[in-house]
């Protein structure tokens, strides 16, 4: 099978198409730097010749809330329609468990705007939302410092390790399309809060962690629930502790 991944250069892309080539698949990873835009449609049309199956990784290089619309609509618009002309026959994208829970961010808003382009292109598709990876928390935690204090909000989170999604998401690309949207997270639930100062102290981090309900994250407050996934959701195998262990002795 001919596998095109949009995005193939990142983390998610770099790690899956490693698994999809040892599982005997032939992978093109597509990136700006692989000579493949999607924005100015640069290279498509020849990467994506006699592909079966295309998945959409990519990510915006702009969180504003106008510049990550834009991204995701043109890429998504684009993309789509050269697969239609290369007749692929299923479309996966990776999106974030919550996204159409949490319209006061403009990210977010953004996934829910590529999910919908997909379901409303007629191409056959299936989208994975995530939760947030585990190596999103030294970020998180430093967008959030104000001095020597790191605000965040006390719901819920159901971090995963990027090595977790791989293998799901793997299958999906040599599956049948499921024409849906299916859901993955982590095998532990944490408060936010409780997250970050987990990180902090594995890290010793000196920095305090305040809860504060109205702490932001990708621009919007959250309540309690919507970064979690559902009951039906795949769940991961690797724990926060065992994984933060693991990077220690690879770094």
């Amino acid at each position: 099978m001919k596998i095109v991944i949009i995005g193939g250069t990142g983390l998610i892309g770099t790690k899956l198409a490693n698994k999809l080539r040892q599982l005997g698949h032939e992978v093109t990873a597509a990136a700006p730097n692989t000579g493949v835009n999607t924005i100015t449609g640069e290279g498509l049309t020849d990467a994506l010749k006699d592909a079966d199956t295309v998945v959409d990784v990519a990510n915006s290089p702009s969180f504003e809330d106008k510049a990550v619309l834009d991204f995701f609509e043109t890429s998504g618009r684009n993309l789509l329609a050269a697969e239609a002309y290369a007749k692929v026959k299923h479309h996966v994208a990776l999106s974030i468990v919550g996204c159409d829970r949490l319209p006061d961010s403009g990210y977010l808003r953004a996934k829910v705007a590529q999910e919908n382009l997909i379901k409303n292109s007629g191409a056959h598709y299936t989208i994975l939302r995530s939760t947030q990876f585990f190596e999103f928390a030294k970020a998180i935690a430093q967008s959030a410092t104000t001095g020597q204090e790191v605000h965040l909000p006390h719901a819920f989170i159901q971090p995963i390790a990027s090595d977790d999604i791989i293998p799901v998401l793997a299958k999906i690309s040599i599956s049948a399309p499921l024409n849906g949207t299916v859901e993955i997270g982590g095998p532990e639930k944490f408060r936010f809060d409780e997250w970050i100062r987990r990180f902090l102290a594995l890290t010793d981090d000196p920095r305090g962690i305040i809860a504060d309900t109205h702490s932001r994250y990708f621009g919007t407050e959250l309540h309690d629930q919507e970064l979690v996934a559902g009951d039906d959701a795949y769940i991961g195998k690797i724990k926060y502790d065992d994984w933060f262990k693991l990077q220690t002795v690879t770094a």
